[in-house]
């Protein structure tokens, strides 16, 4: 089954939230969505895109398609995307990325990748592009278990502390093979996010022992402006 492909896609949208559920999707072909424009006045859009069977198959030719066409937005200051449960593996996430850094607006974004086998390299890929969201203060990343070891873990946090916005994160890495190096790189990174104050951080199943538990929350109680801190390893 395939989808349509339309050529004026996501212009000039302005103060929405924009949410797109791909649970339980099957899409046997190219996959570009499409056609969302109503002159500026889109405040709440929820769209369901669902087929009988529970197989996902959105690979990365599909997943960057869609970043291609979100690109567009150049006005977009809210999205939550949901591609969990997919193939897009490290070039999806990355391409997706490096899209969404077209929406030089963004303030606050969702983004839930979880079963996508990213890897490593899909994690610091994602990384790099985010690090170019020069207005993001609400980030949301939902990476449970992507094959992410400490290499992907601690980019990705050095990544992030570039956003120098950022004031409210949540990282759920549950279920992956971060390792007590990852997690102390990455806790070292998440430190030098000079406005974050406020975290949660889901490290939960990735083979830490509890003497490294307390050296992941001993490193980031060292930042001075964090108000919030939330850190879970079980």
């Amino acid at each position: 089954m395939q989808l349509c492909c339309f050529s004026s896609i996501f212009l000039n949208l302005t103060h929405f939230l924009f949410k797109i559920c791909f649970y339980y999707l099957l899409i046997n072909s190219f996959l570009i969505i499409s056609y969302f424009l109503i002159f500026n006045q889109l405040i709440n859009y929820l769209f369901f895109l669902q087929y009988l069977k529970r197989d996902n198959q959105i690979g990365a030719e599909g997943v960057s398609a869609l970043g291609s066409a979100l690109a567009n937005c150049i006005n977009l200051s809210n999205l939550t995307l949901n591609i969990s449960m997919n193939q897009i593996g490290a070039t999806g996430a990355s391409d997706l990325g490096s899209s969404l850094a077209n929406c030089t607006n963004l303030s606050n974004l969702t983004l839930s990748l979880g079963f996508n086998q990213i890897g490593n390299q899909g994690a610091s890929g994602l990384g790099s592009a985010l690090a170019n969201f020069t207005n993001l203060s609400n980030l949301t990343l939902y990476l449970y278990k992507n094959q992410i070891g400490a290499t992907g873990a601690s980019d990705l946090g050095c990544s992030l502390a570039n956003c120098t916005n950022l004031s409210n994160l949540t990282l759920i890495l549950g279920k992956n093979q971060i390792g007590a190096t990852g997690a102390s790189g990455l806790g070292f990174a998440l430190v030098n996010c000079t406005n974050l104050s406020n975290l949660t951080l889901d490290l939960s199943e990735n083979q830490i022992n509890e003497s490294q538990q307390l050296k992941v929350k001993s490193k980031c109680l060292k930042s001075k402006r964090l108000v919030v801190i939330e850190i879970y390893f079980d």
